[in-house]
């Protein structure tokens, strides 16, 4: 299983941080960079805040930041701006000799928290005995170090949003039948997308061990394990319905973790860097409505002011574990490093990094 060092400087962020103004913290932020140089290196999620993402090194989804935790070998720090599945898999992908630290230990992903290694290993047995060697694990990135490490042990690989009909499409040519975990909708939408009907997936429930399913579960080619983003899962058909009649004229853009029926009634679906990539491209004067996490849709409106955008709920919320990190939490993270202490360290132990990391390498290497 995944370990998070726990290191006496970890802990509440002192006060004082809280008592410094947006100003003083800003120029603070600017003097350690300067001062470490290429020895610091800051990946960020794209969801993360403004007032941390303007000092990233690196901004991204899930696919580009491995990419570029995988490549980079010369930074010693490596402060990441996201949540703890992403700074684990930086710790797997980098070497012995760099740190890892997130900011705020706080900063974790519900749908991650949804599965863990007992039900996942509980699972794996029930359905191994009932479907022989026919299936095949696949785990969505946003997973803990320990799922990874399942996935990689059992011949399958991770996904991103970005790649998982690449990849849903190479673990068909290896078994019969997808486990797929633990974004059900992700996993629904990328296999009907690819062919798979409704009626050959079923969902798993990990706290009953049972099957979601009406029919002869041999007729089963996709196995969805019964996860959900919280925040992906409040968009709704109504809010679709609503924009249509309000904006008749707006394309809706959703990610792929929103439900089956939001993702059908969109125009579009795809992945962070799908809908980033498809508004940056459009002409001025189209109209949109994006179906994401809000931080990164008021960041798409502002930097398109040419274009009329909107959230498909404008009544969401950033998700709250995702915007944890702070720039108070930042600051402290810095000035730690400076002071040669090691608070906030994300470690993982090394059978888990072996293994994960052959479930990582297996989609690094198709990506």
């Amino acid at each position: 299983m995944s370990t998070i060092c726990t290191l006496p400087t970890q802990g509440m962020m002192p006060e004082k941080y809280r008592r410094l103004s947006r100003d003083e913290m800003e120029k603070r932020v600017r003097e350690i960079k300067e001062k470490l140089g290429d020895q610091l290196f800051i990946p960020a999620h794209h969801y993360q805040k403004d007032e941390v993402i303007q000092f990233a090194d690196a901004i991204g989804d899930s696919l580009q930041l491995a990419q570029v935790a995988a490549k980079n070998k010369q930074a010693k720090h490596i402060v990441f701006c996201g949540v703890h599945f992403m700074a684990e898999t930086a710790d797997m992908l980098t070497t012995d000799e760099q740190i890892v630290y997130l900011p705020d230990m706080r900063a974790g992903c519900s749908m991650a928290d949804m599965a863990n290694i007992y039900q996942t290993e509980e699972a794996w047995e029930k359905l191994t005995a009932l479907f022989g060697d026919t299936i095949i694990p696949l785990t969505y990135v946003n997973s803990t170090a320990a799922i990874k490490a399942f996935t990689g042990r059992n011949g399958g690989a991770c996904v991103t949003s970005s790649n998982a009909k690449k990849m849903v499409e190479w673990a068909f040519t290896q078994k019969e039948r997808i486990f797929f975990l633990p974004d059900q909708h992700l996993g629904r939408n990328t296999a009907y997308e690819l062919g798979i009907s409704l009626e050959q997936m079923a969902v798993w429930n990990p706290i009953s061990g049972e099957f979601k399913y009406e029919g002869n579960v041999q007729d089963i080619k996709v196995i969805l394990w019964d996860g959900y983003c919280s925040v992906h899962q409040g968009f709704t058909v109504e809010n679709v319905q609503e924009v249509r009649e309000n904006y008749p004229e707006m394309t809706v853009i959703v990610h792929p973790e929103c439900s089956f029926e939001v993702v059908q009634a969109a125009d579009l679906s795809g992945s962070t860097k799908y809908i980033v990539e498809t508004i940056k491209n459009a002409p001025a004067g189209s109209s949109w409505a994006i179906g994401t996490e809000m931080n990164l849709v008021k960041r798409i409106i502002a930097e398109h002011p040419d274009k009329h955008i909107i959230s498909l709920n404008e009544n969401m919320c950033p998700c709250l574990t995702m915007n944890r990190i702070d720039l108070p939490h930042f600051l402290w993270a810095l000035e730690m490093i400076e002071n040669g202490e090691q608070g906030n360290v994300i470690k993982v132990d090394r059978e888990t990094t072996e293994e994960a990391l052959l479930s990582l390498n297996r989609m690094l290497q198709l990506a």
